[in-house]
């Protein structure tokens, strides 16, 4: 049986023409979402959730393309752009009733969190992001031997064919090595969490990789405009990051601060799935972001 965030119910809520999202939604209160990493799904929130749930509308989505959320296709590369998956969110809370919340993502949640934030600044209040870059600094930060820690990312920007077949003829081994490599606590992701996982990344190796393939392409084209046009986060914004910054020879406060006039940065001593690893770190610096 399929873990579950205790006390949080399940539906289905339409957000697009033919796609709906699994999300689950507990507590009551203003409303926080909360947008999952891969190769995850929203179940990675369950320790946060249940604990913002005692005085928030706790909205926990699998994002288009992942979990039980539909996956659809992806015929012009735009299906899978932060874009496209951050309109799903602002439609989702307000098909729930909310026109405006607070966000918080991790890993892939975090760059539709801060698309999002971006491109409806009147719609989210706060945004946290947990141990990521944005799109278009990952790209520039990546280079010679240290790019290696992201090779996923260049096999999955490759055309549509080969990373798919690759990634379906070892999927478990493909997606349990990230579960595996950036845990500092293996116990964090207890069997069946982890086999919850699994499964649900070997049913959504397409999308899964139309989702790595936009942040190579359309993804930085949406970052470089906004670079340009000096565009920035106008909410309070908290970022949550290990201490790969400085091992990596970058400096991942400054790159935020270039993109959030409103920036508290952090650092956490835990491995990449933070939520799992350390959640009551993970609430307190939500509960202070909200508190902003």
């Amino acid at each position: 049986m399929t873990p579950q965030i205790t006390g949080f119910t399940r539906r289905r809520v339409t957000v697009a023409d033919g796609v709906a999202l699994n999300v689950a939604v507990g507590g009551s209160g203003s409303p926080v979402v909360l947008l999952h990493g891969f190769p995850q799904t929203h179940l990675m929130w369950r320790h946060v959730a249940a604990d913002l749930a005692a005085d928030h509308t706790v909205i926990c989505p699998d994002l288009r393309g992942y979990g039980d959320s539909d996956k659809p296709a992806d015929p012009d590369g735009l299906a899978y752009s932060k874009r496209t998956m951050a309109a799903d969110v602002v439609a989702l809370a307000r098909a729930l009733g909310h026109e405006r919340f607070a966000l918080a993502g991790h890993d892939r949640g975090a760059l539709v969190a801060v698309r999002a934030g971006l491109d409806h600044p009147d719609a989210v209040t706060h945004l946290a992001s947990l141990d990521v870059l944005p799109t278009l600094d990952s790209w520039e930060v990546m280079r010679g031997r240290s790019a290696a820690v992201g090779f996923h990312l260049y096999l999955m920007a490759q055309p549509p064919g080969l990373p798919e077949a690759m990634i379906a003829g070892a999927a478990d081994a493909f997606f349990g090595y990230f579960l595996d490599l950036w845990a500092n606590d293996p116990n964090a992701i207890p069997a069946d969490v982890r086999a919850a996982y699994l499964k649900a990344s070997r049913e959504a190796i397409p999308s899964i990789v139309a989702d790595y393939r936009a942040t190579a392409t359309v993804d930085v084209e949406h970052d470089e405009a906004d670079r340009r046009a000096g565009n920035k986060l106008t909410m309070p914004v908290t970022v949550l990051q290990q201490d790969w910054g400085s091992a990596l020879g970058f400096d991942a406060a400054g790159r935020w601060r270039a993109w959030a006039q409103d920036l508290e940065h952090r650092t956490v001593t835990c491995g990449h799935f933070m939520a799992e690893e350390a959640p009551a770190e993970v609430v307190k610096a939500l509960r202070d972001l909200l508190a902003r």
